[in-house]
């Protein structure tokens, strides 16, 4: 299985690379596999490479899923 998520463009480095972030945690990930990536936009990414670009609404409904999904998973730790 495999996982993409939604991170945050924060800076654009040389070499087709950028610093995104992801809920305060940021990377630098190769953007070479999009065009036209810009500060500020959310990239879809997957092992440290960003396969496309996703409007904010999107990226922030997906952010919220898994934010839901992790804490439902916390919480069924802790019932054990």
């Amino acid at each position: 299985m495999c996982l993409a998520i939604p991170a945050r463009v924060t800076e654009l480095l040389a070499d087709d690379m950028a610093r995104i972030s992801l809920d305060g945690v940021t990377k630098v990930v190769s953007v070479a596999l999009v065009d036209d990536v810009r500060v500020g936009d959310y990239i879809v990414l997957h092992v440290g490479y960003a396969l496309a670009k996703i409007d904010e609404a999107e990226a922030e409904r997906t952010l919220a899923l898994l934010r839901e999904a992790a804490s439902s998973l916390a919480l069924a730790e802790t019932a054990r």
